[in-house]
């Protein structure tokens, strides 16, 4: 839970040293530091909400660990889980600074590129619009997939 600034320069000695550098992975680990704390935090008030009891009945009932986590509590924090995977998103599709710091040429998101459209005539208003409707469309997709499950989260977490 701390600014991705504090991370660039250990993040840019350490993916340099193991050859790493420039590749989808080091933007995907650097990604993985900042959403898993954010998903655990929204996720934990959405956990909590579901009362022990539940599982203590599941178990009398004769179901198993397995079976109660896919039918019957997984249901239940739904709501939770589209809100998690919202910003999730969000903060990971909108971060500039890690995919600035970490890529050099070859694996440059397109967050990056959108920054880097200005060509020696003026702006190259051809990739700025495919780069902005690039830019939009996995988002909306996201939107599209958990729109149910926003207004429940957002009604029933401690977001």
């Amino acid at each position: 839970m701390s600014p991705p600034a504090v991370f660039l320069l250990p993040f840019f000695q350490l993916y340099s040293a193991i050859g790493i550098f420039d590749t989808p992975l080091a933007v995907a680990l650097a990604h993985c530091l900042f959403t898993v704390p954010l998903a655990v935090w929204i996720l934990e008030g959405f956990m909590s909400g579901v009362p022990k009891s539940l599982d203590e009945m599941a178990r009398i009932d004769g179901h198993s660990v397995p079976y109660f986590f896919v039918r019957i509590f997984l249901p239940i924090i739904r709501g939770g889980i589209g809100v998690t995977v919202f910003f999730c998103f969000m903060f990971s599709w909108v971060e500039l600074l890690l995919a600035r710091t970490l890529t050099a040429s070859s694996a440059k998101p397109i967050v990056v590129v959108m920054t880097r459209t200005v060509s020696a005539s003026g702006l190259d208003w051809g990739v700025l619009a495919a780069a902005g409707v690039l830019t939009i469309v996995p988002g909306l997709i996201v939107v599209w997939f958990v729109r149910n499950h926003l207004v429940k989260g957002f009604a029933l977490g401690r977001v």
